[in-house]
């Protein structure tokens, strides 16, 4: 869908035109009507977007007009929406947000007037709306925020209730959510799987032609594990809860996760006081009773085994090479070996997939009944192999796919799964989400604190995010702000391998960058 796009005051605001539109439409292309008048003359809509200048009485305050219009040539029809906002106050940075609200919200509902179609998370498009409510709910009481979701946000009430049942759980199950700054979350990446999913753009290599690789991969995830205690015990700092991710961990031979454990407890500061420890054995066709004793002899607390769909064809499909029957079997192994915290993910929408399928898959995971159930709606990530295939994977429309989110809201709750964490992707199928449900008191503490962001995380090994929390700043208005820095490690095992000490290097810099900062006041 091309788009010829005219800005008169927002011409920092491509990327959030963007978002938006991307909402409505598939496969949008924007054309700078500012400077380019040649290639805006076939585009099928054209979006006219006026800034009326700031006015007030106060320094810094006053009202920002702004009018979107959308015209379709073909037919001649027009749409257009005006939406004032106050701005208020001196800071720069509120201000501009300000603005970006007031764009998006008449943006969107000019677009919503033009295709007819209503989107539930309204003007958000980012990953983690939680983050946004939990930063309302320590300054407002739970109905000021519900309105200011819906109304200043245009959030539909259903989704707006999510999100306050999901903040609020959050609250109850880590009640210091807000003080965890004396403890960090540790990541462990393990880049290898039997074989990579469609869907899949995370660092996930398949082993069988990666076995050169692993010795040396693991060699080097030992010496950044040995360098991080080291800091971790100068800082006197303990570990909240400790992941291991990918890739798929239990691709790895028993004795090699074994090895990796002993390197944990020699180097990590006091695991015993460790709140949880993950380990993701999302692929069935991993899971061995060695392994899974290797698990219990460190006291994981908590495994996922994920059948995606319980559907023989769509494993097929997407590159899953395992039966819907190791799932199961290797479920029955898990539970008969003592672990009793399992979760399993769902994903909405996978190609050929409708709602009789995913009513099957729920069907077939009531008779497993895991302790937790993480329910994805399929998106189509851009380095993905069914992103760049598209038309060999027909996936379903965003009614259905809106159905099959309701369905899996209905399971859950019949079978007292409540849902504690939640977060969005780009380019998901009918602007959904992904949840997760647990039963009562078997919530991931990790997700809950990756996803809202409330603490350090240190990411080891390959593909591994380090995201460091500073230390919150004060602007000049009273509001609180957190800088937050991301470092990825390398993606792919060889790159690791050759420059993990450099990777290491960074992240202890920038750690000791962020805990040696104070909180500071800005006059």
């Amino acid at each position: 869908m091309r788009i010829a796009v005219e800005r008169h005051g927002f011409e920092d605001f491509w990327i959030d035109i963007f978002h938006i539109c991307r909402l409505f439409f598939d496969d949008v292309e924007l054309i700078d009507g500012n400077q380019d008048s040649g290639p805006a003359d076939d585009a099928e809509y054209r979006l006219n977007i006026d800034l009326a200048q700031p006015s007030g009485e106060k320094h810094g305050s006053g009202l920002v007009r702004v009018q979107v219009t959308l015209q379709h040539p073909p037919t001649l029809r027009q749409w257009s929406n005006v939406h004032e906002r106050l701005l208020e106050g001196r800071d720069p940075a509120g201000h501009k947000r300000i603005r970006k609200r007031a764009l998006g919200f008449a943006l969107l509902q000019t677009l919503e007037e033009a295709t007819g179609i209503e989107q539930p998370w309204g003007i958000l498009t980012g990953v983690r709306p939680t983050k946004l409510l939990h930063n309302m709910m320590r300054k407002h009481d739970r109905e000021t925020c519900m309105r200011t979701m819906r109304d200043e946000y245009l959030v539909s009430e259903p989704k707006a209730r999510l999100l306050m049942d999901i903040a609020e759980r959050q609250l109850k199950v880590i009640p210091d959510l807000f003080h965890l700054d004396k403890e960090v979350s540790i990541y462990v990446g393990i880049p290898f799987c039997p074989t990579k999913c469609a869907y899949c753009t995370f660092p996930a290599y398949a082993i069988g032609a990666s076995t050169g690789l692993v010795g040396a991969f693991l060699e080097a995830l030992h010496e950044e594990i040995r360098a991080v205690g080291r800091w971790l015990r100068e800082k006197g700092l303990n570990i909240t809860t400790l992941y291991w991710g990918g890739g798929t961990p239990t691709s790895i031979e028993a004795r090699e996760m074994d090895a990796l454990f002993v390197t944990m407890r020699e180097s990590f500061p006091d695991m015993g006081t460790i709140r949880e420890l993950t380990v993701e054995a999302g692929r069935p066709d991993t899971i061995t009773e060695e392994k899974i004793e290797v698990m219990k002899r460190w006291g994981v607390d908590r495994i996922s085994i994920n059948p995606q769909s319980f559907i023989q064809q769509t494993l097929d499909k997407i590159g899953r090479h395992h039966t819907v029957r190791e799932t199961v079997e290797k479920f029955h192994l898990a539970r008969k070996k003592g672990l009793d915290n399992i979760n399993m993910d769902l994903i909405i929408g996978l190609p050929g997939e409708g709602i009789e399928h995913f009513r099957y898959t729920l069907d077939e995971t009531e008779k497993l009944m895991p302790e937790s159930l993480t329910i994805h709606t399929l998106s189509f990530k851009r380095a993905s192999r069914m992103t760049q295939n598209k038309d060999q994977y027909a996936v379903a429309g965003r009614d259905e796919v809106a159905e099959m989110v309701r369905m899996a809201q209905e399971w859950t709750a019949r079978h007292r799964y409540v849902p504690y964490y939640l977060y969005r992707q780009k380019n998901i199928l009918g602007n959904q989400e992904n949840v997760g449900y647990s039963l009562e008191g078997r919530e991931s503490l990790y997700n809950i604190l990756m996803m809202e962001e409330r603490q350090t995380i240190i990411g080891l090994g390959c593909g591994a995010v380090s995201k460091v929390l500073f230390a919150p700043q004060i602007n000049e208005d009273g509001e609180e702000s957190q800088r937050v820095e991301r470092l990825p490690n390398p993606k792919e095992p060889a790159a690791y391998i050759s420059s993990y000490k450099q990777y290491v290097d960074k992240k202890l810099k920038l750690l000791e960058e962020a805990y040696a900062a104070p909180v500071r006041q800005t006059i």
